[in-house]
């Protein structure tokens, strides 16, 4: 008897079944397209993650620039702009704020009930998951695109001979570092989501993420290099995800290694930070992604009981 068949007949004694049509690219086009529509209609969501890191862009550039021009000459050379030298950790730091609210949207549907309906519903919950995560993806590469351009303008405003040192690997280049940001993100996304479901409440959902992810920025490599901070910041550089992540989008910026917290000579030319880096934030994802599924199964099934 024919698949069709199977469901017409069950359908007819009864039993739900889902719909012919539902397969799980479609589960994951549904649930992408609801939390995209979700998260368009949040201003604080796109204040957080878009605008904050702009603003952030610009005064930075002007207030440290000069000051830290200085700096830069000393360890990477007189043609290193601070805009070129400052554009990673901006990258860093917008993916770091899509991602620190990521949770969020997971505490609103707990606290509406959508968590439960949608849990029972005959959607695929991996499908429905994996299409909040590419939510997240999605508005992460727009960000990485918007600041990258936004950089660039900054540099030809000042001086249009600035711009020939600004993305020395193209377009692969480019698009390393979109990948980079995704990468990076799905770090925090994944720490985001596990204190939702630890707190499932809104504020403290919002006010334990911005408590560890802002201050992780000062104890990394994103605004002056390593060698001129103090030792116990660059004691705790190693740890911190945020110095691979901008060191590795630092690397493909300039075409050489900027790595600072470790010394690999295995590869060739930026490879010696770009690969390194991945592989550290890879292992990030795997570790915190495993809590955040372990977590959300538990939650799924205490919910659906």
């Amino acid at each position: 008897m024919s698949r069709f068949t199977d469901d017409a007949d069950t359908s007819e004694i009864g039993t739900p079944q889902r719909a012919s049509g539902n397969c799980f690219v479609v589960d994951i086009r549904v649930s992408l397209k609801r939390w995209l529509i979700k998260t368009s209609r949040n201003p604080f969501v796109t204040f957080s993650s878009l605008v904050q890191p702009i603003i952030f862009f610009v005064l930075m550039a002007e207030v440290f620039g000069s000051i830290a021009g200085g700096t830069l000459s000393q360890t990477l050379g007189d043609e290193i702009n601070y805009v070129t030298y400052l554009t990673p950790a901006i990258v860093i730091q917008s993916a770091l704020a899509a991602a620190a609210v990521s949770g969020i949207g997971l505490v609103d549907d707990i606290e509406t009930g959508m968590f439960e309906k949608i849990l029972v519903s005959p959607m695929n919950r991996g499908a429905m998951f994996l299409g909040k995560v590419l939510s997240e993806v999605v508005r992460i590469a727009i960000q990485t695109v918007i600041i990258l351009v936004l950089g660039y303008a900054m540099l030809f405003l000042q001086s249009a001979a600035s711009v020939e040192t600004y993305l020395q690997t193209g377009a692969i280049g480019a698009i390393g570092i979109i990948g980079i940001a995704v990468i990076f993100g799905g770090v925090f996304m994944a720490y985001s989501n596990i204190v939702a479901l630890v707190t499932r409440d809104r504020e403290a959902t919002i006010m334990i993420a911005n408590l560890l992810t802002f201050p992780l920025l000062f104890v990394s490599s994103a605004f002056l290099p390593l060698s001129v901070l103090p030792g116990w910041i660059r004691t705790f550089a190693v740890f911190n995800p945020i110095t691979y992540g901008v060191d590795s989008i630092r690397s493909l910026m300039l075409g050489q290694d900027t790595l600072s917290v470790l010394h690999v000579t295995v590869f060739s030319g930026f490879w010696d930070a770009v690969i390194p880096s991945l592989i550290v934030l890879l292992g990030a994802n795997v570790a915190l992604g495993g809590i955040a599924v372990r977590l959300l199964t538990r939650a799924s099934r205490a919910d659906v009981q």
